[in-house]
């Protein structure tokens, strides 16, 4: 068995990680997501986790999907590690909402 961790085992880490936010997210609205603090909090340790992924996968797959923004993905990653007190929460929402869906897309193709 090949323990070499390579695109495949970060994509598949990184889906992982979304279908468990979907799951927890399960199209809750804004009002509802902002009122559940336990829920937010989960959904940022998975966002955290899915980047931390995403962040190892190699530049010649990300070249592949220009659209993506990677550095932009990363830097969401950083802001909420280091500014977690101050994250956006409906930024956070609209990302789950539409952003997860094109990078899970992405990520099968792994």
């Amino acid at each position: 068995m090949d323990n070499q961790k390579d695109d495949g085992y970060y994509g598949s880490k990184a889906l992982e990680e979304i279908n468990i936010i979907q799951s927890y997210f399960n199209n809750k609205t804004y009002e509802e997501f902002l009122s559940d603090s336990e829920l937010i909090d989960a959904i940022m340790f998975r966002l955290i986790q899915l980047i931390e992924n995403i962040k190892k996968i190699s530049d010649g797959f990300k070249d592949k999907y220009p659209d993506i923004p990677w550095g932009k993905i990363i830097g969401f990653r950083n802001g909420i590690v280091h500014e977690y007190g101050k994250t956006d929460y409906f930024i956070v929402y609209e990302t789950i909402l539409y952003d997860l869906k094109e990078l899970k897309i992405a990520l099968e193709t792994l």
